[in-house]
């Protein structure tokens, strides 16, 4: 393939997979804005406590869709059929199990969860109520993250992205119908919520309607190794989401005891902005792996680094611009969220969205570090990258940083950890 050639079909991917992650990740911001008029700071807190959740599930889903969609890509460039429709039911087998095991909390230990989240009487109940229905749409999320990376991944980039997008979109319209003129509080921020996962799967139908597939549900046994290679594979995605949840349950506990519930819910507003930026990484990511994958099994060396290239400068062109947008408009996009007008809770906020987005080319340049490693199927070095980000690095620092500075050793937390991971990541892809 020439490199114009290359480009073009990047920029496709890319662009498609972008929209589409930003769509999925203002599932919980339009979430946030309409419970921070609705519902006001106590709403606002209870939903930052119950958003870590919502990254294990789905981390869980992407860890099953990329992990599959991974090898789905590499089978598929050396044409093996037969392979490639048990990757896909294996796969759906595994959604199933991860589904049900998120079920379970679900019925039978919200209240308990609430309240190792760390939340308190004022807040109680609608954490609880957040975190019941969310758990019971978890097959929606988990089947909808697998079918969107299978079906990306099936050039189809396209129906990829309109499902998210009207997924998102759907929920933002039912966010404001169940919260405000039918007065469902916080039940019906979740509900608008596990519908729209629903919504993407069926016009993912599309695919198959269309005789687009390539990939078909077949009778099979559990195969342990191609488990094997999606939870491998998967894994680095996982950790990607899921250490955003770790990142607000230990920024939480911390910041509970600094700043109270207001601080929490200040939080919550860079948290959920940090799910948008997030996504736009993890859409680049996204975007460059079917490539990568297909230029991997076709042994075409040169073709995989050139897409790795415009990955990384794409990362870094965004970060600059996201970095200063959210620097000279702080105060209005707090204010946004800062319903009623909270002097304390605006001053938190912005003072946080200037100094915790510093880690944005950082965050970018490790999630297409950790993508690019599973996309050749060399996993070590992925979760490596990952469980520094999420576990090893963030949670010491973040305990470290605030007792010697406080709330503003709180906010340099996530850039000290991303830019000594990128260090490290750098070191690893240099001498692999």
């Amino acid at each position: 393939m020439e490199q114009p050639a290359c480009i073009r079909e990047f920029s496709r991917y890319t662009i498609l997979s972008v929209f589409g992650t930003l769509g999925v990740s203002c599932y919980i911001l339009a979430d946030t804005f309409f419970v921070s008029k609705g519902l006001g700071t106590n709403g606002l807190t209870a939903l930052n406590l119950a958003i870590p959740v919502y990254n294990f599930i789905h981390g869980t889903g992407l860890m099953l869709g990329m992990g599959g969609a991974t090898k789905f890509s590499v089978c598929k460039s050396q044409g093996n059929q037969e392979l490639v429709n048990k990757v896909f039911t294996n796969t759906i087998y595994l959604a199933v199990l991860f589904s049900i095991a998120f079920m379970l909390p679900g019925f039978f230990c919200a209240k308990q969860l609430a309240l190792a989240l760390g939340a308190d009487y004022a807040v109680l109940e609608m954490t609880v109520t957040y975190l019941r229905w969310l758990l019971l749409f978890s097959p929606a999320f988990i089947l909808n993250d697998v079918l969107l990376c299978f079906v990306r991944n099936d050039a189809n980039p396209q129906l990829s992205m309109c499902a998210m997008l009207i997924g998102s979109f759907s929920n933002i319209i039912l966010d404001y119908i169940f919260i405000f003129p039918l007065n469902m509080g916080i039940f019906g921020a979740i509900f608008a919520t596990g519908i729209s996962p629903v919504i993407s799967i069926l016009i993912m139908i599309l695919h198959w309607a269309k005789n687009k597939n390539s990939f078909h549900f077949v009778r099979t046994e559990i195969c342990m190794k191609i488990i094997q290679w999606d939870l491998s594979l998967g894994f680095p995605s996982l950790i990607a989401q899921i250490s955003s949840g770790i990142v607000m349950i230990t920024f939480n506990a911390i910041i509970l005891k600094l700043e109270g519930n207001i601080g929490i819910a200040a939080y919550g507003i860079i948290a959920n902005i940090s799910l948008v930026v997030v996504a736009i990484y993890t859409g680049i990511a996204q975007g460059a792996q079917p490539l990568i994958s297909r230029f991997y099994g076709q042994g075409n060396k040169s073709q995989i680094q050139a897409v790795l290239r415009y990955a990384i400068f794409t990362a870094f062109a965004l970060s600059s611009i996201l970095y200063v947008l959210i620097f000279v408009f702080a105060q209005p996009i707090a204010a946004i969220f800062n319903s009623e007008c909270n002097a304390a809770l605006q001053k938190i906020a912005v003072t946080g969205l200037k100094l915790y987005f510093i880690s944005a080319p950082f965050v970018g340049y490790n999630i297409i570090l950790a993508t690019f490693f599973t996309s050749i199927e060399r996993a070590f070095p992925a979760h490596i990258l990952s469980v520094l980000r999420g576990l090893v690095l963030v949670i010491p620092t973040a305990f470290l940083l605030s007792f010697l500075w406080d709330m503003t050793g709180v906010w340099f937390t996530y850039p000290a950890t991303e830019f000594l991971v990128a260090l490290l990541g750098f070191v690893i892809y240099k001498n692999e």
